[in-house]
């Protein structure tokens, strides 16, 4: 039996919560899977998993060993990074995340001067609305917007980003310029239903402590920001979106910003990496070279640094 393959299968298994999730992850077939685990089982004389038709948890002495073994091959990653030069030199590959809009417009063309100074550096950039989890899909480095929760993640930050309501030039003049959160109420509205909703309620005047209650008709549901953008664009309704998703669309006029002084605090924007010991040159390297330029492009779209 291969202890570092069983190993990893059972902690897959852990972390996805069933042998069916586990087998889809790994690419391996669900009795393969139970097999593996049973004969780690054998070979350490004790039952490491209790299995019911509906969910899998560890037994005692598998919470301990599951910790074990999740050192265990952290610092066999870590050896086999040192052995292959990670750390004395930039190279590998380097496995990056952020939301799709923003690392479409700032992400990517980092990304892509980064590869020019670095050529023995390899990046999979994954860009996707939905927060990620660095561990277990093995991802090296994040972009988050907005509050981070409690965690080991070590958290650089480049800059926050303003929420903004606006509507296109023809709505506001059929229904008027909203000079109070409870206008909106008499507007059209299109919400962006996305990972994280940013409802037309709760809008907080600048120096206030008590957000306004707002309730908003939706004549439009979408779930990406670009969609959430045309349809405002078109004339179907007002929106709330973070300002980089309409930036263009306000600079060319398309769109224009109300409300400005109930606009709650920017949420912030940061660079995140798991805190597992020595970081390798190339995620080092990475991040020298990545924060300054995203804070610079943050500040170009007149978020706060």
């Amino acid at each position: 039996m291969d202890r570092f393959e069983a190993m990893s299968m059972l902690l897959e298994v852990v972390d996805k919560g069933s042998l069916s999730a586990a087998s889809r992850s790994l690419r391996v077939p669900v009795p393969t899977l139970s097999r593996k685990v049973s004969e780690l089982e054998a070979s350490l004389g004790t039952r490491l998993l209790i299995r019911t038709t509906r969910k899998l948890t560890l037994t005692d002495a598998g919470v301990t060993y599951a910790a074990a073994a999740r050192r265990i091959l952290e610092q066999v990653e870590d050896a086999e990074r040192e052995a292959a030069g990670e750390f004395t030199a930039p190279k590998g590959e380097l496995v990056v995340t952020a939301p799709i809009l923003f690392g479409r417009l700032h992400v990517l063309p980092i990304v892509t001067d980064f590869l020019a100074l670095f050529p023995e550096i390899n990046i999979r950039l994954l860009l996707a609305d939905r927060n990620v989890h660095l561990v277990d899909d093995h991802i090296d480095m994040a972009v988050r917007i907005g509050q981070l929760p409690d965690s080991t993640m070590v958290a650089t930050r480049i800059g926050s980003m303003r929420m903004v309501i606006c509507a296109s030039p023809a709505l506001l003049a059929a229904h008027g310029v909203p000079q109070t959160p409870e206008d909106l109420g008499r507007m059209p509205w299109v919400t962006f239903e996305g990972p994280t909703p940013l409802p037309a309620r709760h809008l907080l005047p600048a120096g206030s402590t008590t957000a306004a209650e707002v309730v908003a008709a939706s004549r439009l549901s979408v779930s990406t920001a670009e969609a959430a953008t045309e349809a405002a664009m078109r004339n179907v309704g007002a929106t709330r979106l973070l300002h980089y998703q309409v930036a263009d669309a306000v600079k060319a006029g398309a769109l224009r910003i109300v409300l400005e002084s109930f606009e709650p605090e920017p949420p912030p924007i940061h660079l995140i990496h798991a805190a597992r010991g020595q970081m390798p040159l190339k995620m080092r390297s990475f991040l020298d070279f990545a924060a300054p330029k995203l804070r610079q492009a943050l500040v170009g779209i007149g978020s706060a640094a």
